[in-house]
């Protein structure tokens, strides 16, 4: 069973893991995106499932978007 995460153990979660900031205040759901703050100023939107589990944890700048297949 897929645990539910709080906005605040998501909070924990990116400051552990990432050095990108968590700036949503609310969460509502695995679908909804979320607002960061990259390390390097860039503010970014992810899914946290794409954060968590695709490693995609900086903006597009300093993580630049795989080529699709």
């Amino acid at each position: 069973m897929n645990k539910r995460w709080t906005i605040s153990e998501i909070k924990g979660f990116v400051e552990k893991n990432s050095e990108s900031k968590l700036l949503s205040t609310e969460y509502h759901g695995f679908s909804q995106k979320l607002l960061f703050e990259c390390s390097c100023g860039n503010k970014f939107e992810k899914t946290f499932t794409k954060f968590k589990n695709k490693q995609q944890r900086k903006c597009d700048v300093c993580q630049p978007p795989k080529a699709s297949r």
